[in-house]
Order: C-alpha cells, then sequence, then structure tokens
C-alpha cells in the first residue's frame, strides 16, 4: 500500500510523462498554414492558398493584341489609330490575340499567327492604355513575333530559368481568350521537349493542361512565382476549343529569336539545301535496307550546301557530326544549330555502300523548307 509520499512521487511522474507525450503530440502535429502565406502566392510544401500575388507580378506585362485585316482588296489608306472605342473608317477586320512585354524599351512578344499579314496591331495594356504597335521582325519557323511600340512607363515580365521548369511544376495561363478580356487559368506542365506535333518548323513545345482558347496565343505561361516560363501557343482538339493539350513556346528559346530579330532583322540558321523524307517498315524493304536509321533525300538543291557536298537523291543521311539521324527533324534541328559557314560532317549510305563527306552550312531561307 502506499504512503502520501510515495504516492505524490507516483503522481508526479505520471504528470511528466503525459506533459512530455503532449509537448511530443504538438511537434509532430501537422500546423495549418500561416494565415499571411495566402497573399504570397509563393508555393510552400502545402501549397499556397492563392496565386493572386503570381498573377499580380506578371499579368500587367501581358498585353490583348488586336490586328486589323483587310476584308477585300481595296486599297486603304491607313490614318494614325487612337482613342480605345474607335474604329477606323478602313475595310478592316479584326483578329484578337495576346502578347508579352518583354522589356522596357517597348518590345512585346506574340505568335507570328496572330499577327501575320495585319494591315493595323493594336495592342491593350493591363492598365488601360491602348496604342499602335509596329512589327520589329518575324520567324514563322517557330510561330513567334517581335512587336515595338512607343507607349512609355511599361511593366516587363520577369523569366524563369528554363533549366529548372519541369513536368508537374505549377503554371498560370495568362491571355485574351476569344477577346473577353484578360483572364487567368491554372494547371500544370504536362510534358517537355514536346516536338514533332507537326504545328511548327521547329518545335520543342512545353505541354500544359491548363485552359488556352483561341485568343489566348502569344500571352505567357508563368510558374507560381510569376515568371514566364513560356509563351502560349497552340491547343491539341478535335473542336478547336480547349480539350486539355495546350503547347507553349519554351521563354529560352523565344527569347534567342528575339535577340536574333532585335540584332539582325531576322533568325540566321543553318542550311543544308536538301529535302527528304522519314524512312518507314515499307520503303525500307523495297530497297532491302530493314535495319537502317536515317532521311532519304529526295532532292537537292543546285549550288546548294548538300549539292557542294556530294549529296544525291537517293542518297539517306544516317549521321550528322557523328549524331545519329532518326527522321527529318533531326536534320532540320541539328542543321538549324549550326551557323552559316560551319563545316559538318555527314555520313550515310549511297546504293547500300556507306560513305562520308563534308560540307559547310549557308544561311536557311526565309521560310524555306
Amino acid at each position: 500500500m502506499l504512503n502520501k509520499s510515495h504516492f505524490t512521487h507516483f503522481m508526479l511522474g505520471w504528470a511528466l510523462l503525459g506533459l512530455a507525450i503532449a509537448l511530443l503530440i504538438l511537434a509532430w502535429w501537422p500546423q495549418p498554414a500561416d494565415e499571411g502565406n495566402h497573399h504570397t502566392g509563393i508555393a510552400s510544401m502545402e501549397g499556397p492558398v492563392s496565386y493572386a500575388a503570381a498573377v499580380n507580378k506578371a499579368a500587367a506585362a501581358v498585353v490583348s493584341v488586336e490586328s486589323l485585316y483587310k476584308v477585300d482588296q481595296q486599297p486603304s489608306l491607313l490614318a494614325p489609330f487612337q482613342g480605345r472605342n474607335q474604329t477606323p473608317d478602313l475595310p478592316l477586320k479584326p483578329n484578337h490575340g495576346s502578347g508579352v512585354i518583354i522589356s522596357k524599351h517597348g518590345h512585346i512578344l506574340t505568335n507570328y499567327h496572330v499577327i501575320a499579314n495585319a494591315e493595323v496591331i493594336l495592342v491593350n495594356l493591363h492598365d488601360g492604355r491602348q496604342g499602335r504597335a509596329r512589327l520589329l521582325g518575324t520567324d514563322p519557323d517557330t510561330d513567334l513575333a517581335v512587336l515595338t511600340t512607343d507607349m512609355e512607363h511599361l511593366p516587363n515580365i520577369s523569366f524563369a530559368d528554363s533549366r529548372k521548369t519541369q513536368v508537374g511544376d505549377v503554371v498560370l495561363a495568362i491571355g485574351n481568350p476569344f477577346g473577353i478580356g484578360q483572364t487567368v487559368t491554372q494547371g500544370i506542365i504536362s510534358a517537355t521537349g514536346r516536338d514533332r506535333v507537326g504545328l511548327n518548323t521547329y518545335e520543342n513545345f512545353i505541354q500544359t493542361d491548363a485552359a488556352i482558347n483561341p485568343g489566348n496565343s502569344g500571352g505567357a505561361l508563368v510558374n507560381a512565382y510569376g515568371e514566364i516560363v513560356g509563351i502560349n501557343s497552340a491547343i491539341f482538339s478535335d473542336s478547336g476549343n480547349y480539350q486539355g493539350i495546350g503547347f507553349a513556346i519554351p521563354i529560352d528559346m523565344a527569347i534567342n529569336v528575339v535577340n536574333q530579330i532585335i540584332e539582325h532583322g531576322g533568325v540566321i540558321r543553318g542550311w543544308l539545301g536538301v529535302e527528304g523524307v522519314d524512312l518507314n517498315a515499307q520503303l525500307l524493304k523495297r530497297i532491302g535496307l530493314p535495319n537502317i536509321q536515317g532521311v532519304l533525300i529526295t532532292d537537292v538543291f543546285k549550288q546548294g550546301p548538300g549539292d557542294k557536298g556530294g549529296l544525291m537523291i537517293g542518297d539517306i543521311i544516317t549521321q550528322i557530326n557523328q549524331t545519329q539521324i532518326r527522321d527529318t527533324r533531326d536534320v532540320l534541328d541539328m542543321v538549324a544549330r549550326g551557323r552559316p559557314g560551319d563545316k559538318i560532317e555527314i555520313r550515310g549510305i549511297r546504293q547500300r555502300q556507306s560513305y562520308t563527306t563534308h560540307t559547310v552550312l549557308d544561311q536557311r531561307p526565309q521560310e524555306s523548307n
């Protein structure tokens, strides 16, 4: 039987044990997110309550682009156009898209298909201002165009580090779908490095499930920190509207195009001067080379780099600079990465015999195949 002293020590021991257990529970029990976190928009381990800060950081640099086109062949006199709600007395019809201000000097990045053949280009800023834009240069092969405007005090977007962009990242698509005004949609990066989609000559798309619709083209795909990761460009859809697969041009690829347009007036790429087709099982069986991978040359431009290097119709290109060629996309990409004047090594097969040749790349003609 416990005396009073023993009982006191017994109860004290249990109390200390209970206190220790309570402290352990408090230490390990999940804590509610700090109430201030929903203002930061910065992703944490629990995820942000709101992306408002990211949107506020990026939205001011996203503009709506209104391109005006001729509706007939009548000559037009392009008088200066000013004012938000005015319509020029011209036989023109509008097309709506989006753009991103990438510098305080007035450079605006958008898609080529948004402004192609436009008579007048207008940009509407997030702060309500509207002004004329001039076309600085285009690159149809990547579906990009650079505009410039004389409007002052322009916000510009922050760039993400493309090397850190990965599948699963939360992204926000900001643009002007259907011309209804700036809209934000949210999703994740579904894939990176998407090519062979058949949209552009040169492809390296970011795929996303953030809703992208007509009018979003040229707008910004930003991360949870409000930094641009890509230029929204296209959707994969049977209906023409959102079905969960959208494509954006990575910002590092886009900025390379922008810099070349600003510096050279266009994009300088290498050119081999040949055309070809992918090899398939039926074609390989017909030529008796079932295990070969490469591109069959179907045309050689006279006095082009391929012609000067001795390439002939019927040759199969298997390697360029010791890199295996799988299809025509590989040839395009590898040659385009070169510069005019670069010497390349080509390995191939002619009449079932292997050969190696060298040639010097020329500059790719605008919109050449």
